[in-house]
């Protein structure tokens, strides 16, 4: 790691006498000494009214904060084109006071680089590296006397910023007060829960909600935003902890605004509602994070932005932790055991009891014991032998007592749990995911949280969280379009359990289609063949595509976008030791895509197995896919062709 400690911000001083403090802060939000503790001082003419910028290492990046008769602002740019224009910062206390609306002045401040790389658990490549340039200021509210700070942070992928209570003791939050300005002709795309993306203009998102969950002009996180300058980019958060979950608001009155909105209630209506956040000081929000990119396919290579910006793995032994495939068994011990031979037969790494394997999911609280259909120790004994993990689902109301059912599921021998009905929204459900994924480990679990709950980076701290839902996902037969979305939006944010279905009559895509997801989408435990049982399968001449299903890992070593069109088309490859799998979606347009495979060594020579779209059918799911083989090197194009809502999958592997 190279770190390296500057004081310089634009028409401050340095005084000669700079004080120490420790100024580090962790991303559970308590303080770090040691951590870049050299800090300089400004003059008291220069306190109320000055700017800094943060700069990525490539140069192209910036963010700046300014400070203007005691108010916050902030604003970005991509090489020399604004993606942000002036734009509000602040935190509301419950007591009315405002950090940075008014009072504001400088007290002292840091600015250094990082260069390091970090090994992931799983992820979309081997490495990471961490590369960024940081300013910051400790501040001080005139009237209150509340001290505060806030950080900018500039990567080549992106920019965040976040706020740091510094006083000792505690504080209660009730409002942040943090607002996006974009420029012109910027269109986001605003979904909430599972609904599909709606393309509109920022003071034009929809009004949703209902009396008993947060309402208003609200869109999820991640929201993917295009600019008239040609210019994209995710806003999304990080590291959050015992904060609420943040949306984003049209703001009445002014264009092109959104306005941060933490939430008061769950997604889904349940569980008591919290209006303001009483916290432990020091403390850090969350960050505020703009991933950007010149092309659409930057956002799905910059996601590790999300990841760079969360605290380190907080787990000491991580050779527990398995992703892989998986397959969902009806409630049967015969459909049990049939899914881990299945399993076994198609190389796949885990089977799934869903919900029902222990009553009703709605009505039963007790998930200790299986209904008389299932015979559990058998088939998880059946399981074990053969190399096979199991997956149980636990409806959210069955997960009080976590450490004795946790306990119970470790002794049992069970790999994971599927959590549902996770409510996430206030400060208490942040927490509680946080336990649940805290406790999961403790007892070498893995977990997947489903329904509408987003990532924030935390499967970084806690690997064994491998995965979450908060996607329009197959179980709603989504057209193509809103699949071809997805890469650039919802799974920037992190892994995404859409459950791939391959060969289902209600698909709306082709089969190849449904292959292609398999590595266009990042999602470490891939819920492959939903709504489906082996013996759909029985006969592998008419199912093609089972050895790509079969080939295919869930984790890399390299992963690129090697050609995208928002909405339109997108081709992410992806490598596991040598061998390379490409994945190609379209949405319901007819096209030709050429791929360059440019990203092969140029050394080597491959054999292309290729997956394609035959004749269109009279559906997209009644169009064939096609098996087909050349070779290839670094310097060859494919002609990739795709029917309507179709794809290509293809497996290139080193010849000879």
């Amino acid at each position: 790691m190279f770190l390296h400690l500057f004081f310089e911000v634009p028409g401050a001083r340095l005084s000669g006498d700079g004080q120490r403090r420790a100024a580090g802060v962790s991303g559970a939000g308590r303080a770090v000494p040691g951590y870049g503790d050299l800090v300089g001082t400004v003059s008291a003419a220069q306190a109320a009214d000055m700017s800094i910028t943060a700069t990525s290492p490539d140069g192209k990046n910036k963010i700046t904060m300014s400070l203007v008769g005691g108010v916050l602002q902030w604003s970005v740019k991509r090489d020399g084109t604004t993606v942000l224009d002036a734009s509000a910062l602040g935190l509301r206390l419950s007591d009315g006071t405002e950090l940075g609306t008014g009072d504001a002045s400088v007290t002292n401040y840091q600015h250094w680089t990082k260069d390091s790389t970090w090994t992931p658990v799983f992820g979309r490549n081997a490495t990471v590296r961490d590369h960024y340039q940081e300013m910051r200021w400790n501040l001080r509210d005139g009237t209150s006397g509340v001290d505060f700070a806030v950080q900018l942070r500039a990567y080549d992928t992106g920019v965040a910023l976040r706020y740091v209570l510094l006083d000792t003791g505690s504080a209660t939050i009730s409002d942040e007060l943090t607002t996006w300005v974009f420029p012109d002709d910027t269109t986001v795309y605003s979904a909430r829960d599972e609904d599909a993306y709606s393309p509109v203009a920022p003071d034009a998102i929809p009004y949703t909600g209902t009396s008993s969950t947060d309402y208003g002009y609200l869109s999820d996180l991640p929201l993917l935003v295009t600019l008239g300058s040609g210019l994209f980019a995710i806003l999304c958060e990080s590291s959050r902890v015992n904060y609420p979950r943040s949306m984003v608001s049209s703001v009445t009155g002014a264009s092109n605004t959104l306005k941060t909105y933490l939430m008061t209630k769950s997604a889904r209506s349940s569980g008591t509602a919290q209006s303001t956040s009483t916290v432990t000081t020091p403390f850090t929000t969350p960050w505020r994070v703009l991933v950007l990119g010149d092309e659409a396919g930057d956002l799905v290579d910059n996601a590790e932005l999300v990841l760079n910006l969360a605290p380190p793995c907080a787990l000491s032994d991580t050779s527990w932790i398995k992703p892989g495939k998986v397959f969902r068994c009806e409630l049967t011990t015969a459909a049990g055991t049939a899914g881990v031979d299945f399993a076994v037969a198609r190389n796949l790494d885990h089977i799934e009891y869903d919900a029902g394997w222990y009553g009703p999911e709605t009505t039963t609280t007790d998930a200790t014991a299986a209904i008389s259909a299932i015979d559990l120790p058998t088939v998880i004994d059946y399981a074990t032998q053969n190399g096979i993990g199991v997956f149980l689902y636990v409806n959210r109301i069955a997960a009080t007592d976590l450490d004795t059912l946790f306990a119970l599921y470790r002794s049992w021998g069970v790999a994971g749990v599927k959590l549902g009905f996770i409510n996430d929204g206030t400060q208490a459900m942040t927490n509680q995911i946080i336990t649940w994924a805290r406790t999961a480990a403790k007892y070498e679990l893995l977990i997947d949280m489903h329904d509408d709950v987003r990532s924030w980076g935390y499967e970084r701290t806690y690997p064994n969280w491998i995965s979450l839902e908060g996607v329009r996902g197959n179980e709603h037969f989504p057209t193509a379009t809103n699949n071809v979305l997805l890469p650039f939006a919802r799974n920037v944010g992190g892994p995404m359990d859409y459950t791939i279905c391959y060969g289902q009559s209600r698909d709306l895509t082709t089969n190849t289609h449904q292959m292609a997801m398999a590595a266009v989408y990042y999602q470490p435990l891939n819920f492959l063949y939903w709504y489906s049982k082996p013996s759909a399968y029985a006969t592998t001449a008419n199912w093609p595509g089972l050895p790509w299903f079969d080939a295919i890992p869930t984790t890399w070593d390299e992963s690129t976008t090697v050609t995208a069109a928002l909405g339109e088309y997108v081709a992410v490859a992806r490598r596991s030791g040598t061998t390379w799998f490409l994945g190609v979606m379209n949405n319901e347009d007819a096209r030709t895509v050429s791929v360059p495979l440019d990203f092969l060594d140029g050394d080597t020579s491959y054999t292309a197995t290729v997956y394609a779209d035959g004749p269109a059918g009279s559906s997209p799911h009644g169009t064939a896919t096609l098996v087909g083989s050349q070779v290839v090197t670094a310097a060859t194009t494919l002609d990739v062709a795709m029917t309507s809502a179709g794809g290509q999958a293809v497996i290139l592997t080193p010849a000879g």
